[in-house]
C-alpha cells in the first residue's frame, strides 16, 4: 500500500511539466495566427493585393488625374504662373496670410489670355487664376515661329517694345513678356519693357502689343486691294 501511495506523486509531478508546456505552447500559437498570420502579416488586410495595400492606397483604386484643361477648338492650354504674392493682415491671434496669382495661360497656336486669382491657399488661387485666364483667350495674328511687323503698346505704367527676328534667335525676353511669348506660340522675338516693372501691367502690355499685330492679308483687306494670288 505505501508503495503504491508514494507513485501518485511522481505520476502527477510527470503530468505538470507536461500541461506547462502544453499551457507554454498556447500563447505562441495565438501569437502566431493572429499576429503573422490572417490578421497583420498576411495579405488580406494590410499588405496584400486587392485589400488596403492594393486598392486603397497605391493601386488601381488611387486618385485619377485631373484633365488638362482646353479652349473652344479643343486645344490643351498651357498655364505659365508669372508672379505669386503673400499679403498678411494682423490680427488678435497673430497673422492671417493670404495669397493672389498672375497666370498667363495659351495654346501655343495663336491664342493667350490672362487671369488673377485670390485665395487662402497658393494651390487655390492659382486654379481661380487659370480659370479666369482659360476664359478670356484673346486670338493674336503670327507669321510663323515669329511677329509680322515691329509693335509697340503701354497699359498703365508698363511699355513693350517687340520686334521680329530670324529663325533660330529664340525669345530674348525675360519675366511676364517671356510667359506671355511662350504661350502665345512664338519661338523668334527681340522683347524689351520700358516702363514700370509691375507685373500685372508688364502682361497686359504684351498681350496688347499682340493684338495689334496685322499680317499681311488684313493690311491689303483695310486697303481695299484684292488678296494676291500664287504664280
Amino acid at each position: 500500500m505505501a508503495n503504491n501511495e508514494d507513485s501518485k506523486p511522481a505520476a502527477d509531478a510527470a503530468v505538470k511539466p507536461a500541461e506547462a508546456k502544453a499551457a507554454d505552447q498556447k500563447p505562441a500559437d495565438n501569437n502566431s495566427n493572429n499576429r503573422g498570420g490572417d490578421n497583420r502579416g498576411g495579405g488580406n488586410n494590410r499588405g496584400g493585393g486587392p485589400g488596403q495595400g492594393g486598392g486603397n492606397r497605391g493601386g488601381f483604386g488611387g486618385r485619377q488625374r485631373e484633365a488638362a484643361p482646353t479652349d473652344s477648338e479643343g486645344n490643351e492650354l498651357t498655364e505659365k504662373v508669372v508672379f505669386i504674392n503673400r499679403c498678411s493682415k494682423v490680427v488678435k491671434g497673430g497673422r492671417r496670410f493670404s495669397f493672389s496669382a498672375l497666370v498667363v495661360s495659351g495654346n501655343e497656336k495663336g491664342a493667350v489670355g490672362v487671369g488673377f486669382g485670390k485665395a487662402n491657399e497658393v494651390a487655390e488661387c492659382i486654379k481661380k487664376a487659370s480659370g479666369v485666364a482659360s476664359k478670356s483667350l484673346e486670338k493674336v495674328k503670327l507669321n510663323g515661329p515669329t511677329i509680322p511687323h515691329e509693335v509697340y503698346a503701354e497699359y498703365g505704367g508698363g511699355k513693350v517694345l517687340l520686334k521680329p527676328a530670324s529663325p533660330g534667335t529664340g525669345v530674348i525676353a525675360g519675366g511676364g513678356v517671356r510667359a506671355v511669348c511662350e504661350a502665345v506660340g512664338i519661338h523668334d522675338v527681340l522683347a524689351k519693357s520700358i516702363g514700370s516693372n509691375n507685373h500685372a501691367n508688364v502682361v497686359k502690355a504684351t498681350i496688347k502689343a499682340l493684338t495689334m499685330l496685322r499680317n499681311k492679308d488684313d493690311i491689303n483687306a483695310l486697303r481695299g486691294k484684292k488678296k494676291e494670288k500664287a504664280i
